[in-house]
């Protein structure tokens, strides 16, 4: 049984705190969190202890943590778990500064733990068959990559501010996604955004819209397409198009009901948000994770992949403030 000491209590963390206690192979054995109202209550309802970051660290029962904080205090967590000899978990991104990320990996290297990045789309079923299937040559060669991810809504300007801006905050699983699927790394990245949806996010700095398209050596292209605002809610499609076919992902929709009736055919709307739609990607990342506690895999998205995704936000953001093609 492996003790799991989380690091977080807040949205996110309360998703990883049922899916370490539900697992036959973890303990939740702590919870960390500043805000001591949401660390009683989340460790209240799996019987886990509270501690503080230096109790859960030096603790020897604490076999791994799990880093679910506020994106500013991920570093920091990361290297002092490293040191601590502990296993890490930690959802994205490892820091919103390049130099940073790349100090915080040469400190895990040097300490040799494990660092799963938790780029959670990887993990579900649909996607991940879209990537074996193409690897099974089952559409021949890969030529273009089409990912659309539309949020439901747009975050407030506060979280904006805070948050990277949308190629570090959202579009990076995109790019994740673009690197998992094509299995090539892009020669360049050509952005263009806009401010649709909401006027105060264009006040904070940031876009709301856009498009980005990735080249490869191989001649490929990805484009990405991004909005935070989607009416029908959370849309998150990819298709895959190759010399011999096409794999297509699809929406998760609320339910699979569909009524026919004389003015057509209707069907629910795909799922609200993040938590629904990828739920059984949070639970098989998990399931991933405790294969490489077992020491049975390496984390199958590590810090270069998550140093990496961070890379191609920040080439995409210069190529929407020069309004030009950025060779990588």
């Amino acid at each position: 049984m492996f003790n799991i000491a989380l690091l977080g209590a807040g949205r996110i963390g309360q998703v990883h705190a049922a899916n370490i206690a539900s697992h036959g192979a973890t303990t939740l054995w702590s919870v960390v969190d500043p805000n001591q109202e949401f660390a009683t209550r989340l460790a209240a309802q799996y019987q886990a202890r509270q501690q503080s970051v230096d109790e859960a660290m030096t603790d020897p029962n604490v076999h791994a943590v799990l880093i679910a904080s506020a994106t500013d205090t991920h570093a920091d967590l990361i290297e002092m778990a490293a040191r601590h000899g502990k296993a890490i978990f930690c959802e994205k991104p490892v820091h919103l500064d390049l130099a940073r990320v790349r100090d915080c990996l040469k400190v895990v290297k040097e300490y040799d733990v494990p660092l799963f990045i938790g780029f959670n789309r990887r993990f579900d079923p649909q996607f991940r068959r879209v990537k074996t299937d193409a690897q099974a040559g089952r559409i021949g060669k890969p030529e273009s990559l089409l990912i659309i991810s539309r949020d439901p809504s747009p975050p407030p300007a506060e979280y904006v501010r805070v948050s990277g801006g949308m190629f570090r905050d959202m579009t990076i699983h995109d790019f994740d996604m673009a690197r998992f699927i094509m299995g090539e790394e892009p020669v360049s990245v050509y952005a263009q955004g806009s401010n649709l949806v909401d006027p105060a996010i264009g006040e904070a700095g940031d876009i709301d819209t856009a498009f980005i398209v990735l080249k490869y050596a191989s001649g490929a292209m990805a484009t990405i397409v991004n909005s935070r605002r989607s009416s029908y809610g959370y849309d998150q499609r990819l298709e895959l198009h190759g010399s011999e076919g096409l794999l297509c992902a699809g929406n998760i929709l609320e339910n699979q009901v569909q009524h026919y009736g004389k003015q057509g055919c209707t069907s629910a709307l795909p799922e609200h948000f993040f938590l629904q739609r990828y739920k059984s990607a949070y639970a098989a990342e998990w399931e991933h994770f405790v294969a490489v506690l077992r020491g049975e895999a390496v984390p199958d998205c590590s810090g270069d992949d998550g140093e990496r995704a961070l890379y191609l936000a920040d080439k995409a953001l210069e190529s929407l403030r020069s309004q030009r093609e950025i060779v990588l």
